[in-house]
């Protein structure tokens, strides 16, 4: 109250002071009536109200020398809101520098971690690695390797910590390099039934040895009598043990689904037929299974015919580097009959012999390794993968990882179409539950978590895509470097459907090896199903064929769609009859090369001269009265004139008559008068070739063997 009331005293002792002084020029700012009421405002408690403040709206007041307490007073006037004034800041001079600026080190800037791509190069990966052996198996700093586990959401602190073989995968594509799984074999290790493939040449009794073993008839189901994928089955011995038999194909296009057959087998029985001997898809079977390094049990089929020779197959056998044991080697041979079942129980002796040397056991505990052999699309069920265990127990339920697929599975279903809720080892299965088809021969990952199965899938198809686009700059490149003199090739696109994902890289891989010189097969696109309107779409847009092996003819309207666009649908069972009509139509698509080659002779008999023309109708000419002695002459080919083997002239046919009249064409015997542009040197007794360019198509060529060319 004390110092309210001094505050009111002093701003009335101010405002007194300014009332009674002179302002520019003595001018009064209050008279004595308004200053009453201004004093009357001080006093009274409304001082501190805002809205108070516009009792001065009609005065002016300058120079108003007050106290602090007044200066208050207009700083809280201030702080209402809409009436605060920005704040000037004052000016400051500076004083000119009369020193050199103080050098402050250089720092470099903090160099981004690059990791050079080696995609050539294969590190190999097995869960509870550290990053630094990571580092020293890839070559990428450690650095690099931390900056990419942040980027994935993961931290690890030390160099030394171990990590998941998924994260390690997962780091190594992102570096760019290949990976190769390495799966520990520790838990629990039992026994295990082997895993047997049966190889060997096309209709030489591999299906129909398979029929036998376990009383079911296969062969007479396959189109054209020949297998056209891969088939698991589980067949019960006589001795109540099991085998896993695995059946690839044996035409040439199938090689890959070979090589699969015996990348996951422990045992290769070599199907040879003693009539017919060793051909080239024998010896192809014999090179595919030294490559993965598996035992071979040679099975002499169709010794009951007549013109069996099997001495004659240990020979061609023996001549190949396969070391029998009837020669001294450990190879075993025995001699069956598929049809008439002979020889069977023999051929069981061997197998489990072989079993019993090799001492299979896998592990039965833990995460499931699993490789697919087959990969197809049912219509009800969606993506199918028939793949056989390798080690673990495969779990209905689990998220796996198929190649660059990913899903749960839903159901496992063993050989006999039965629902199971696991997979032991050396097991066929067929799994569902993929959200993509995946490729035969891809292995199956069994992963902790939905998300971490699908950033593995797509890290897989990153890495796919980038692969791919390396191939078509190394393939552009090649294709610069080709001379300029190669003739241009015609591009031939095609669509490729088949029932199976293996079926669907057979017969892609045998289609591309048609390319010639002239004809570019280029296979624009592939799928397992039906012929699609998708298909049919698509095919329109580049023009291209749609080929389908195995698969159901497609509807009507599709049909009816495919004629309006005027596209082409192949619809084939077996592969003999697919390459062969390809075959005729890249020869039919293909431009020719021009040749030129001799399309007749004929002997000068007499020679004509006609002299005395006027200017109009020329100078004077030789006529030439010859007589076709082979083949043909045409008026547009070119002539050449032979004296005693020489080649005297060369030139463009200027006339061709028989008989006083034109002619375009003469053959062999017709007698004519010919005149060659700019020759008149004639004789008697010389010979005059007709020179015709054609346009020469390559040629279909298919081998006995099965394999198929298009030669220029």
């Amino acid at each position: 109250m004390a110092w309210r009331m001094l505050r009111r005293k002093d701003v009335h002792a101010g405002l007194m002071n300014l009332a009674f002084r002179g302002d520019h020029g003595g001018t009064k700012h209050f008279s004595s009536g308004n200053l009453g009421k201004l004093t009357k405002f001080v006093h009274s408690n409304r001082l501190q109200g805002a809205a108070d403040c516009t009792v001065f709206q009609h005065y002016t007041i300058r120079n108003f020398h007050a106290g602090v307490c007044m200066l208050a007073w207009s700083r809280k006037k201030e702080d209402v809101v809409g009436l605060k004034a920005p704040k000037k800041e004052k000016r400051v001079k500076r004083e000119p520098r009369t020193q050199a600026p103080v050098e402050a080190p250089y720092v470099a800037p903090k160099p981004k971690i690059t990791i050079k791509s080696s995609p050539d190069k294969i590190v190999e990966i097995f869960d509870g690695m550290t990053l630094h052996d990571l580092s020293k198996r890839s070559g990428a700093a450690i650095g690099a390797l931390q900056s990419i586990l942040v980027d994935l959401g993961e931290r690890v602190e030390s160099e030394f910590d171990s990590i998941s073989i998924d994260l390690a995968e997962l780091v190594a594509m992102e570096i760019g390099v290949n990976i190769r799984r390495m799966h520990t074999g520790d838990g629990v290790v039992e026994p295990r039934p082997a895993v047997v493939t049966v190889m060997g040449h096309v209709d030489h009794g591999k299906t129909s040895l398979l029929d036998s073993l376990r009383q079911t008839s296969v062969a007479a189901k396959e189109a054209g009598g020949i297998t056209q994928h891969i088939g698991a089955f589980v067949v019960e011995m006589q001795s109540g043990a099991s085998i896993t038999f695995l059946d690839t194909p044996g035409h040439a296009a199938f090689s890959a689904m070979r090589a699969r057959g015996a990348a996951v087998t422990d045992i290769v029985v070599l199907v040879v037929a003693a009539d017919d001997g060793v051909m080239p898809q024998t010896l192809e079977a014999i090179s595919h299974a030294k490559v993965a390094n598996v035992p071979i049990v040679v099975a002499i089929n169709k010794c009951d015919k007549s013109g069996a020779d099997p001495e004659r197959v240990r020979i061609q056998l023996g001549s190949e580097g396969l070391l029998l044991e009837d020669m001294g080697g450990d190879v075993q041979v025995v001699e069956i009959s598929a049809l008439s079942k002979l020889g069977l129980d023999k051929l069981e002796e061997a197998l489990f012999l072989q079993a019993e040397m090799m001492d299979l056991k896998a592990r039965t505990d833990g995460p499931a390794q699993a490789f697919v052999v087959e990969a197809r699309v049912d219509r009800g069920r969606g993506p199918l993968a028939t793949a056989i265990v390798k080690s673990g127990t495969l779990v209905s339920g689990q998220y796996i990882v198929v190649g660059a697929e990913w899903g749960r599975i839903r159901s496992l279903r063993d050989t006999a179409g039965k629902v199971t809720e696991s997979a032991k080892p050396a097991m066929p299965i067929e799994i569902e539950g993929l959200r993509g088809l995946p490729m035969a021969g891809d292995d199956v990952v069994v992963v902790d978590s939905e998300e971490r199965a699908r950033m593995l899938s797509q890290g897989r198809k990153k890495k796919q895509e980038k692969d791919r686009l390396r191939k078509i700059d190394e393939d552009m490149t090649e294709e610069t470097e080709i001379a300029d003199d190669t003739p241009e090739r015609v591009e031939m696109p095609i669509i490729v459907k088949a029932d199976v994902q293996g079926s669907v890289q057979a017969v892609t891989d045998a289609l591309r090896s048609l390319n010639s010189p002239q004809v570019f097969v280029n296979i624009v696109h592939v799928g397992v199903g039906p012929v699609s309107e998708h298909d049919i779409d698509l095919a329109q847009a580049c023009r291209a064929y749609i080929v389908g092996f195995n698969v159901r003819n497609p509807p009507s309207a599709i049909t009816q769609g495919a004629t309006q666009a005027n596209i082409k649908i192949l619809l084939h069972k077996v592969i003999y009859h697919l390459l062969e009509e390809m075959g005729r139509l890249i020869v039919e698509k293909a431009p020719g090369t021009a040749e030129i080659q001799i399309s007749g002779e004929a002997e000068i008999l007499n020679i004509f001269e006609l002299k005395g023309r006027s200017k109009s109708k020329g100078p004077d000419i030789k006529i030439a009265g010859c007589r076709i002695t082979d083949g043909h002459f045409i008026r547009s080919g070119t002539m050449r004139l032979l004296r005693s083997g020489d080649v005297v002239f060369e030139g463009p046919c200027a006339s061709l008559k028989r008989e006083k009249q034109d002619a375009d064409k003469l053959d062999k015997g017709d007698d004519c008068g010919l005149v060659i542009e700019d020759c008149d040197d004639f004789q008697v007794g010389d010979t005059i070739q007709c020179l015709e360019q054609v346009m020469r198509k390559p040629k279909f060529i298919s081998t006995q063997s099965g394999a198929v060319r298009i030669e220029c």
